[in-house]
This record gives C-alpha cells, sequence and structure tokens, in this order.
C-alpha cells in the first residue's frame, strides 16, 4: 500500500469481490432466515399490540395481516442488518484483503488518501450499529495499538487511529460513536471510502454495486409462502381455548 489513488483495476476488484460477497454469502443467509419464520416459536406474539400493527398496517386484523406485520419488519430490517454485521469481519477478510492487518484488535490498515499516513482501523458496519459497552472495547484496542507502538518505537498519534462505518453520514452518527470521536476520528460512508480509496465517488459507485445485486433478487414469492404458513400456525393460535373448570 502507499498515498497514490488506487487503480482502475483495483477499484474494480474491490466492488467485484463486494458483489460476490454479497450474493454468495448475504442473499442465501438472508432467504435461510426468512423461510425459518413459517414458525411462529421465531416471534414473540403480542395479541394485543400485533392485532394493533396489522389493522394500521392492512386495515384489519386477521391471521394473515397479523403475520405480515410480523415478518416484515424482521425480512426487512433486523434479519437483514443483524447478518451484514455478523459478516463484517468476513467482508474485511475477502473484500477488502488488500488491506488486512495482523495487529491485534484492528481489521484494516491503509494509507489514508487525505494525509498520507497509516491509518490503523476498526470497521463498523452502520452509523447506529454499535452500543455503550464497545466504547471500552474499541478504546482499549486502540490503547493496545498505542501501547505496541511504544514498544516498537513506532510513531502513531490519535489521528491514526480510526473507527471506519461503512455507510451514513456524520449526522448520522450515534452518541455512542461521537463519545469515541473525542478521542480517536470516527469516519463515516463517503469520506471513509474516500479515505481508504483515493476515489471521491466510490461510496457511491460500491453501492449502486450492491443494488445491481438486490434487482436480480426477487424473494416476494417466499415471503408470501411464509406469510400463508405463518399465518396458519396463527390462526390455531388465536383461538378461543377450552378452559379447565
Amino acid at each position: 500500500m502507499n498515498e497514490r489513488k488506487l487503480t482502475e483495476d483495483e477499484l474494480n476488484q474491490i466492488i467485484k469481490k463486494a458483489k460476490t460477497f454479497f450474493k454468495e454469502d448475504i442473499v442465501p443467509s438472508h432467504k435461510a432466515n426468512t423461510l425459518k419464520l413459517k414458525k411462529l416459536k421465531q416471534f414473540n406474539l403480542n395479541p394485543f399490540l400485533d392485532k394493533y400493527k396489522a389493522s394500521f398496517l392492512t386495515g384489519n386484523d386477521d391471521p394473515e395481516s397479523i403475520a405480515r406485520a410480523l415478518v416484515y419488519p424482521r425480512v426487512l430490517g433486523t434479519s437483514i442488518n443483524t447478518i451484514f454485521g455478523d459478516r463484517l469481519q468476513k467482508f474485511c477478510s475477502e473484500v477488502l484483503e488488500g488491506f488486512a492487518s495482523t495487529t491485534s484488535g484492528i481489521d484494516i490498515e491503509f494509507i489514508d488518501k487525505m494525509d498520507g499516513r497509516r491509518k490503523y482501523c476498526q470497521i463498523k458496519a452502520g452509523p447506529n450499529t454499535i452500543n455503550r459497552d464497545d466504547i471500552e472495547t474499541i478504546k482499549g484496542h486502540f490503547q493496545g495499538v498505542k501501547n505496541l507502538a511504544r514498544t516498537n518505537k513506532l510513531s502513531i498519534s490519535f489521528d491514526d487511529l480510526v473507527v471506519g462505518v461503512f455507510y451514513g453520514t456524520p449526522d448520522d452518527l450515534s452518541n455512542h460513536y461521537k463519545t469515541i470521536n473525542k478521542d480517536y476520528p470516527v469516519i463515516v460512508g463517503q469520506e471513509f471510502w474516500y479515505r481508504l480509496t483515493g476515489e471521491i465517488d466510490f461510496y457511491q459507485k460500491l453501492t449502486d454495486a450492491i443494488g445491481d445485486v438486490a434487482s436480480e433478487v426477487d424473494g416476494s414469492e417466499m415471503i408470501e409462502e411464509v406469510i400463508k404458513e405463518l399465518a396458519k400456525e396463527i390462526e390455531d393460535t388465536l383461538k378461543p381455548k377450552q378452559l379447565e373448570s
């Protein structure tokens, strides 16, 4: 790695690997998790709130509407976000393998295309994907790098220890990130990918490429199948039970 902007071929390789990663890792996992939702045990059914949510969504609270109100948030929110977060390290090792770090607690190392200095970077998925406990964990890893640098007589400044957030904007960052940012820079979205690659619009190119993968995936029939199966179980569950006297 050096200070130059990545070549067109290097940029294209990152995009190609990212598309392959999503197509071969994220999409199959998302489909598998979606099919699990046929079973009511995957949810904590709340007859009060889930009937309300069903009516709010569809105008009625029949079993199929309840199923939709349960399935949609999971499929389009929790499930895919969790999958991506869980596979972040794999993304780094496979898609960003050219920046791999051997330093404990550091995900990637790169020459910052804005200031020309080597950055020791912990990667996070998005602007709301850490909790309060993660703050000390992140700072602990960076302290370990500083200790190692002192031992090996390396010159590392606070600005060289960074948190890279794949997507979002500075305004999106949670208070947990803002707390870290008081001590260590948090670079997010377009700026992160620019500092990494030297390509000002690489963030847009990368997200567009992932959009190309998404355009090849149609889960509508699968989701309808899941909803129908789940609705049957909901109907049985909500039937009045004969109480023992």
